[in-house]
C-alpha cells in the first residue's frame, strides 16, 4: 500500500489523497493484467484459501467487529444500521460458504459461445472477459468486503473496495484475510485494495478515475448512490431503493399467503429485499388482512393503510394501524413498518407497482397459473415471484455463490450481480485466411 497507510492501517493520517488514490489506481490496473491472466485453479485455490481463512480467524474478526458495533452504539446509530453492521458466526459461515460456491462454479472468463458459420467462411462468436477493475463504495455491511473480493477473484478482475467508517476495523480485519488467500494462491495481492482513509475525498477520486477504474458499484443509502451517480466519470451499477412488494391475489392459499408474507417482512428488516409494501385484493382482504395483522402487531410492525385496510385492521388487537399518506406508498422503510393496500384487480396491482416500485423485487402469491404468468411478464423488476419470498432476492440465494449488489438498472446487469455481472463479451472471429470481396 502506498503512502505510509499500510504502517498505520485505518487511521487519518494527513496524506495526499489524489497521491494516494493514483497509487491504489496503478496498482490496481497492474493486479487486473495479471488477474486476466490467471488460472482457474489459481483463482479457485484463493478462494478455498479465503474460506479457511474466514473460519481461521473468527475470533479476531468478532473482535474487530465488536468494536465497531461498540462505536457505532456510542454514536447513536440507529438499530437497523448497527443489524448492518453485525459479523456474526452465521454470517461469517455464509460468507466462507459462499468462496467455497464460487470456487466449485465454473470459470465464466474465456468462454466462447454462439459461434456461427458466415457465408464468407468465417466463424464469429463471443468470448466472456473480465472487465478489469471495478471500484465498490458500500456502507454498513462488512461482509460485502469478502463478497465483492471472492467476485473480483473468480472473475478475473482487480477492485478497489470503499467500506464505511463505521465498518473500518471489521473491514480491515476482513481485507487481511482476503490478502493472505491471494498471497497464498501466488496472485497479486494488489488484485483486493481497501481505502484505508475514511476522508471522503478518497470516493470522489476513486469514482473519477476513467484510466484506472472501469466501472463503479455503490452499495447503500439512496443518498450515496444518488451521489456516486451524478458525479462518477465512469459506468456506474446501482439501484437507489428497495421498495419491494407482496400482493395478495384474488385466488390464494391463504395460510401460505400469511407465511410468505411474514417471512417477506419480518424475517430482516434492515436488507433491501425486505417487503415493504403489501397490496391485497379485494375479494381476500377480509380474510388474510386479520390474519396477517395479528401477526404483525405479534411483532410490534406498523402498519400505514389506505382506508379500506384500515377498516379491517382497526379491530386487531395490538395492530398499529396509522393512515397511508402518498410518499408511503414509495418509501423503503428498512424498519417493522409496512405500507398496505387493498387492490381490486391484478391490473390495479400490476400498475401500482409500476407506478410506486423501484423495480427491484415484487413477489405475487396465487392458486391462479395465469395471473402468476402475467404478473411474471408485465412487473418491471429486477426479480419477479410467485409464491415466495421476497427476501430470497440474494445472490447467494440464487446460486451464484455471492453478489456485488442489486442492479434495478438495464443495461449490462439487471437483479443480483454475480460473475457473469462482472465479465463482458467481445467479438472473436476464427478464420482460415478468409479475405472479404
Amino acid at each position: 500500500m502506498a503512502h505510509g497507510l499500510r504502517d498505520n492501517p485505518g487511521m487519518n493520517a494527513p496524506v495526499d489523497i489524489a497521491v494516494y488514490m493514483e497509487g491504489l489506481g496503478r496498482a490496481a490496473r497492474r493486479a487486473a493484467v495479471r488477474m486476466a491472466k490467471a488460472s482457474t485453479r489459481q483463482k479457485d485455490a484463493a478462494l478455498r484459501a479465503l474460506a479457511q481463512g474466514l473460519r481461521e480467524q473468527a475470533s479476531s474478526l468478532a473482535a474487530a467487529n465488536t468494536r465497531d458495533i461498540d462505536a457505532a452504539q456510542a454514536a447513536g446509530l440507529s438499530a437497523p444500521l448497527v443489524d448492518r453492521l453485525r459479523l456474526t458466526p452465521q454470517v461469517i459461515a455464509t460468507v466462507a460458504e459462499g468462496c467455497e460456491q464460487l470456487a466449485a462454479m465454473p470459470d465464466p472468463v474465456g468462454e466462447i459461445t454462439g459461434v456461427k458459420r458466415r457465408p464468407s467462411g468465417i466463424s464469429v462468436g463471443q468470448m466472456r472477459v473480465p472487465l478489469g477493475v471495478f471500484g465498490m463504495i458500500y456502507e454498513s455491511r462488512p461482509n460485502v468486503t469478502i463478497e465483492a473480493a471472492s467476485l473480483a477473484i473468480k472473475s478475473g478482475n482487480a477492485c478497489i473496495l470503499r467500506g464505511g467508517s463505521e465498518a473500518l476495523h471489521s473491514n480491515l480485519a476482513l481485507w487481511r484475510c482476503v490478502q493472505a488467500a491471494l498471497q497464498a494462491a501466488a496472485l497479486p495481492a494488489e488484485a483486493v485494495q481497501l481505502v484505508e482513509t475514511t476522508d471522503r475525498a478518497a470516493v470522489g477520486r476513486l469514482i473519477a478515475m476513467p484510466e484506472h477504474v472501469d466501472v463503479i458499484i455503490p452499495r447503500g443509502g439512496k443518498g450515496l448512490i444518488e451521489r456516486i451517480s451524478a458525479e462518477a466519470r465512469v459506468p456506474v451499477i446501482k439501484h437507489l431503493d428497495g421498495n419491494c412488494h407482496t400482493y395478495i391475489d384474488e385466488q390464494v392459499d391463504l395460510d401460505l399467503a400469511v407465511r410468505v408474507t411474514d417471512n417477506a417482512k419480518t424475517q430482516k428488516y434492515s436488507p433491501c429485499n425486505a417487503t415493504e409494501s403489501l397490496l391485497v385484493h379485494a375479494a381476500q382482504a377480509a380474510a388474510f388482512l386479520p390474519r396477517i395483522g395479528a401477526v404483525f402487531a405479534a411483532k410490534g410492525v406498523e402498519m400505514r393503510c389506505d382506508a379500506a385496510a384500515a377498516a379491517l385492521l382497526a379491530a386487531v388487537p395490538g395492530a398499529k394501524v396509522v393512515a397511508a399518506t402518498e410518499q408511503d406508498w414509495s418509501e423503503e422503510y428498512l424498519a417493522p413498518i409496512v405500507s398496505v393496500k387493498v387492490v381490486h384487480s391484478l391490473d390495479d396491482a400490476i400498475a401500482h407497482i409500476n407506478a410506486y416500485g423501484s423495480h427491484h423485487t415484487d413477489a405475487i402469491l396465487t392458486t391462479e397459473h395465469a395471473h402468476a404468468m402475467r404478473f411474471l411478464r408485465e412487473v418491471d423488476s429486477a426479480s419477479v415471484m410467485v409464491n415466495a419470498s421476497t427476501r430470497f432476492a440474494d445472490g447467494f440465494e440464487y446460486g451464484l455463490g455471492a453478489e456485488i449488489g442489486i442492479s434495478t438498472d438495464k443495461l449490462h446487469a439487471r437483479g443480483p450481480v454475480g460473475l457473469e455481472g462482472l465479465t463482458s463479451q467481445k467479438w472473436v472471429v476464427l478464420g482460415q485466411g478468409e479475405i472479404r470481396t
